[in-house]
Order: structure tokens, then sequence, then C-alpha cells
């Protein structure tokens, strides 16, 4: 069981969630603070079947350039980017920014959703927008990328997104179950009567029930060795889950408190602790080093 994994970008208040839920008619925003605010704080999960039946998941993100961090966490082990563009704003300062972060964690592939036309009723307008976005694009990996004009609002475009979301997945089918598991933790919560559980991306390989799993970093050696007693899909029961895919693993072994975003799950004895790291520093235009 694989979906492939769609990850929203964008401003603030540029639609990323009103777009998601047009898309799959699940609202992510689930903190009582993102409803009031009505600002997406944590990252939002929602299950989405393309046209021609294939699967994917899509995980919105937060646009504030302060929740950089979360976003950065919501990119982990995503296949394909929704750019989403406000059509009365155009491109503004966290487009850009996170456009640089999709590029810096490897995203190759995706189109951008220039949302809310319901509000601009000058098409001449709309071609500058456009205008803007071809000379933004320019040399990244969205450089000729697909943008479909659509109201998250009223739907129009919906059905048009969806078919180059399914064109893109198809083009993007990749088998990765072959390889270890790696599954990147994004968040950790305490479910009554179950336990600790993570939820995250599964990038590659599979897991069982059963299985023994490892969670890593783990400075004091606890987390080695835990159970995975329940695995979820979308919310739905399953004993096995393939690589790509969003899923939730119920852990036994050990609390809630000990896990953090950031762990990735690892079947046992695949990682060992070290001392040194190789890495490489690419500064991102326009940021002050």
């Amino acid at each position: 069981m694989s979906a492939v994994i769609i990850g929203t970008a964008g401003h603030i208040d540029h639609g990323k969630t009103a777009l998601v839920k047009a898309l799959t008619g699940m609202d992510t925003d689930r903190l009582e603070q993102e409803k009031q605010r009505g600002i997406t704080i944590e990252l939002g999960f929602a299950p989405l079947e393309l046209p021609g039946g294939q699967r994917a998941a899509i995980v919105d993100v937060p646009g504030h350039e302060r929740l950089v961090k979360t976003m950065v966490a919501g990119t982990s082990g995503i296949d394909l980017v929704m750019l989403v563009v406000a059509a009365d704003e155009g491109v503004m300062p966290q487009t850009r920014e996170h456009l640089d972060i999709c590029r810096l964690m490897g995203v190759k592939k995706g189109l951008v959703a220039l949302n809310k036309i319901d509000m601009v009723d000058d098409e001449e307008w709309l071609e500058l927008v456009e205008q803007q976005l071809e000379q933004e694009l320019a040399g990244s990996f969205l450089e000729g990328a697909p943008v479909v004009r659509v109201s998250a609002k009223t739907g129009h475009g919906v059905d048009e997104l969806l078919g180059q979301l399914a064109r893109l997945a198809g083009a993007n089918a990749r088998s990765t179950v072959k390889a270890p598991p790696y599954l990147a933790v994004d968040r950790v919560f305490a479910a009554k009567g179950f336990g600790a559980v993570v939820t995250g991306t599964l990038v590659s390989g599979s897991i069982e029930v059963g299985q023994q799993l490892d969670v890593v970093p783990d400075p004091d050696g606890r987390l080695r060795r835990l159970k995975a007693r329940n695995i979820e899909v979308h919310g739905e029961p399953v004993q096995r889950v393939d690589a790509p895919s969003r899923t939730a693993i119920n852990l036994a072994g050990t609390e809630h408190t000990k896990l953090h975003r950031g762990q990735v799950v690892v079947s046992s004895g695949t990682l060992e602790p070290t001392t040194q790291l190789e890495a490489s520093i690419e500064l991102v235009p326009g940021v002050k080093p």
C-alpha cells in the first residue's frame, strides 16, 4: 500500500489549506487556535484519490515566516509540490522561501496553483501575475511546470488541477519498497489505551505489525527494539505499509514524551550513532549568512 506524497507550499493566506479542502473534502486545520486565527500552525494531512485511481496523500504546511521549521519538516519525503500563489497578490516572500526549501530538500517536480482567481476580474492582471511566475520560476525545478487557474472558494479549475496532479503522479511512479524502512517523524502523540504514536512519511522500505524498530537519534539508548503494535494509513488499520506512504505507527515499549519531530524510525540494527558528520552548505539567495 503506497501513495504519491504531495506537499503544499506558498505564502501565508494564499489559500493552501482551503485548496486542500477543495481537493479532498477535508479540513487539515485541526487545532482550535488554527481555526480561531484562520492560519495553519501545524502540519496537516489528507488522503486524495486522483483521476484514474492513483492514491495520493497531501501534506499541508504553514506559510507564516515564523513557522518555517514546521514547513521544512513537512517537505521531508514529498514527491511533488503544489506551489499555491494567490492571484490577487502574486509572488510574495514566503513563495520564494518555500520554493528554495523545496529545491534544497530535493523536490524535482510539481505545479503552480494560481488560487483565488474569483478575487480578480482583470484578465490583464492575471496575465501579469503569470508572467511574474514565469520569471520567478526560470531556472528552478518548476520552470515550465503547469500553472492552473483555480478557486478553492468556487471550485473553478479544481478538476483541471486534479488532472494535472494525476499526470505528474503517473510520471513520478517509483518503488522504494526493497530499501530498508525509513520513516521521517513529523508528529508524536499518545493514543488513549494504546500509548505512543508517531506519524510521518515512510520514505523507503516497508513496516509490518510486530516488526522491531529503532527510533534515532537516541542518545540514551532507550528507543531500540520497539515493537510496531499497530499501523494505520489515513485512519485505516493495516498489517503492512509500503513506501512511499503517510502512516501512523503505534510503538510499544516507550512513552510518547521520549519521542519528537525530527527523529526517524528504522528497522532495528539498521543505523548506529556516530560522532562525525559530512555536510554541504548552500546559502539561499537574498538571505544573510
